[in-house]
């Protein structure tokens, strides 16, 4: 456990230049950070993770600048990179061809995903170690994203070379994905800048990227339809708790039932969906470290972060 101060970053620096992982905070989630450039040290994301290898990661930049030595932007992505960035945005863009990011981080694909994060912690420490830093959640592929060192540690204690503890994340809803991709501009991901915010800066409606199958090659992460999965299953839109279930709320209502349940957690309430998006991930674990068989979770608005979230509770609800 590294502390967030000089000495904590410059020997988590020194850990990813020497090729080993280092989990850190963002303001979306903690991040499993290895050297972007080195191809042994990204195959150590995926064997963590227990991640399919088809799945790329996006690669963090200190700055605009950097990110655009790895990735070439037109005019929308330039325009949203300086809309957005610091910020829990990822862009999907062609792959600069002086790029020193590394076939196994993007999945062999002619595209990068990269993003500049809000965390004036994590941009110094990206400073520090001077090269792309690739890094999807620090959790183990498919399980709830960690908003906490402890989150972190319950997955990969025995796996990872460090974690710097930062506190709570702030958003604690991973970056929205937006492929800039032949001419096209395409939301792959909900997530912490909302679907409005971004039209608004573009000028016209973002297309819809499909969720691949098992047998395809997603462009990004987060795109396997099942994801986010605790142990316990899910139901979504639930009217009613049924006895022994955990609950999942959002504002004050209280339905039917919920003096059965037997663990409940309320994501706001006062009906916030920041406060929602930031409690999400912690609230899902908490029930799951509740061994409640079944997750009721009321209906969560979908405008918003509301669209982000939602994503999320389908892909942890779906078949698996």
């Amino acid at each position: 456990m590294l502390t967030a101060d000089a000495g904590g970053l410059s020997r988590a620096a020194d850990l990813l230049r020497l090729g080993g992982l280092v989990a850190f905070p963002t303001e979306t989630v903690y991040g499993l950070g290895a050297d972007a450039t080195n191809p042994r040290a990204v195959a150590g994301i995926y064997a963590a993770k227990e991640r399919p290898s088809f799945n790329p990661l996006i690669s963090h930049l200190p700055d605009i600048a950097a990110a655009e030595r790895e990735g070439v932007f037109g005019p929308d992505a330039a325009r949203l990179a300086a809309a957005f960035w610091p910020g829990p945005l990822t862009l999907v863009v062609p792959r600069a061809e002086m790029s020193r990011i590394c076939d196994l981080a993007t999945a062999g694909l002619d595209s990068v995903a990269l993003r500049v994060p809000g965390l004036p912690l994590a941009r110094d420490l990206l400073t520090l170690v001077g090269r792309p830093v690739a890094a999807p959640s620090a959790n183990r592929s498919g399980r709830i994203s960690p908003t906490r060192a402890d989150h972190v540690l319950a997955d990969l204690i025995d796996r990872i070379d460090a974690v710097i503890d930062g506190g709570g994340t702030n958003v604690g809803l991973e970056s929205t994905i937006i492929s800039c991709l032949d001419g096209e501009m395409r939301l792959l991901r909900p997530g912490g800048v909302p679907r409005e915010a971004i039209e608004e800066v573009l000028g016209r409606k973002l297309l819809d990227g499909a969720a691949p199958t098992d047998e395809e090659a997603p462009l990004a992460p987060g795109m396997l339809e099942s994801h986010y999965a605790p142990r316990a299953m899910v139901r979504l839109d639930a009217e009613e708790v049924r006895p022994g279930e955990g609950a999942l709320l959002f504002g004050r209502k209280r339905p039917p039932g919920i003096e059965t349940a037997g663990a409940i957690r309320n994501l706001s309430e006062s009906g916030d969906l920041v406060e929602a998006a930031a409690n999400l991930f912690a609230h899902l674990r908490g029930l799951d470290d509740a061994r409640v068989p079944a997750i009721a979770i009321v209906p969560i608005p979908a405008h918003g972060l509301g669209e982000a979230i939602n994503d999320r509770l389908r892909r942890a609800a779906a078949p698996r």
